[in-house]
């Protein structure tokens, strides 16, 4: 059996627009080189994301015009809203909840002995929620918030506002910040504008917000960094192999440019453009991956690596048992197993597993040179004392000092 994908054109961004694309693609699809495939009538899953928004529309359009017939599945952070089964009773979230994660960044505050601590979240049910959990966690170790910015997302509101959020963190004695929300947002307009106009303090916050600059004007003085936590898991088999050996010559320009997982931007350097365009058959990106690519699947693209081996094994149970489609969706729901590189997938909401996260310190220095080091891990399956290890030495390597 072949999966096939039908992949939406970018432009989906309204309401309408995003029906509109919904309705085409489901009516009307091209055949995909390598495969050989009967007539459908319809699809059977939809994936969606990353923002939650979009795949709230999503879902609520595909049950108003197809109720009980289509399966969502989602990438992209876990939205508290997304999980209310009685608005989006089809709808699977591939990102775990991050319900460790405020006890995560309570762990490297107390390492470092940080204990007066501002905090920026975005002003829905996602940022009200994380801000519970962080509050108690804070609570626990008389830790302390210098100040709470919750950012609204009405973008006339944010405006309003902006000058007195960026006050708040540029007059407040506090040198460390966590942020934590939608990088897509009001929020993400924020950090930028904090880091872009020079504010240096320490940021803890998570892979969403880690992009390292690729400008060459960049503030010598924003040496201090950002920490940063992504979701652990497994390496992916030769995928490292494949970006060392990938011939651009083999790929449209197009396609490097759509190969987001690898932050590839021709914004970067028009000279290394012009040198993959017109390097020999023989080149490979391999000269360019220490500064441009991040050898790493990001926590939005292992969500569509875990989606993808579901639905395979969903279908297999489908043939196995000799059911219709309309059973997919128990079956789905009770759909769990290893993926090849080892990490356990539950599609069991209620028996999903809390995350473990990697910890990354990303530096931005001049002319375009950003670094993104592994420094620690956090889980929470170890015993209290133990659940955070952080590697010293390359602690010391990456600030010189604490």
């Amino acid at each position: 059996m072949s999966l096939v994908f039908d992949f939406l054109a970018s432009g989906c961004k309204t309401v309408s627009q995003l029906r509109n694309c919904i309705q085409s693609s489901l009516n009307f699809h091209d055949n995909l080189p390598n495969y050989i495939c009967i007539i459908w009538n319809t699809c059977v899953v939809v994936l969606s994301g990353p923002n939650w928004v979009a795949s709230s529309i999503v879902g609520k359009t595909l049950d108003f015009y197809y109720s009980q017939q289509i399966l969502q599945l989602t990438y992209g952070p876990f939205h508290p809203t997304l999980s209310d089964h009685e608005q989006f009773p089809f709808l699977y979230q591939m990102a775990p909840e991050d319900t460790s994660l405020p006890m995560a960044m309570v762990s490297l505050i107390l390492y470092f002995s940080w204990n007066w601590i501002g905090l920026a979240i975005s002003d829905n049910d996602q940022g009200a929620q994380f801000l519970s959990y962080l509050r108690t966690e804070m609570e626990k170790n008389i830790l302390c918030f210098a100040f709470v910015n919750m950012i609204p997302l009405n973008l006339h509101l944010y405006m309003s506002r902006a000058e007195v959020y960026y006050n708040q963190i540029l007059l407040s004695s506090s040198n460390v910040v966590i942020i934590y929300g939608d990088p897509d947002s009001t929020l993400g307009v924020s950090f930028r504008t904090w880091t872009s106009r020079g504010i240096q303090r320490i940021w803890v916050t998570t892979s969403q917000f880690d992009v390292t600059t690729s400008k060459s004007d960049f503030l010598s003085e924003l040496f201090l960094g950002t920490l940063t936590f992504a979701h652990h898991h497994a390496e992916i088999s030769g995928f490292k192999n494949f970006i060392q050996t990938v011939n651009p010559l083999k790929y449209s320009d197009e396609y490097l440019a759509r190969l987001e997982w690898l932050n590839f931007n021709c914004e970067i350097s028009d000279s290394m453009c012009k040198t993959l365009r017109n390097g020999s058959s023989n080149s490979s990106l391999e000269w360019v991956i220490a500064q441009t690519f991040d050898m790493a699947f990001s926590d939005d693209s292992y969500d569509i690596y875990n989606a993808v081996y579901t639905m395979a094994h969903a279908f297999h149970k489908t043939l196995l048992q000799s059911v219709g489609n309309e059973e997919l969706n128990s079956i789905l729901r009770k759909t769990h197993f290893t993926n090849p590189v080892g990490d356990r997938v539950n599609m069991n909401q209620k028996e999903k597993l809390q995350p473990e996260y990697d910890i990354f310190q990303i530096w931005n220095f001049p002319s375009g040179l950003g670094l993104k080091v592994k420094i620690g891990m956090f889980s929470p399956y170890f015993p209290h004392s133990q659940q955070l290890h952080l590697y010293e030495d390359i602690l010391e390597w990456a600030t010189g000092s604490r």
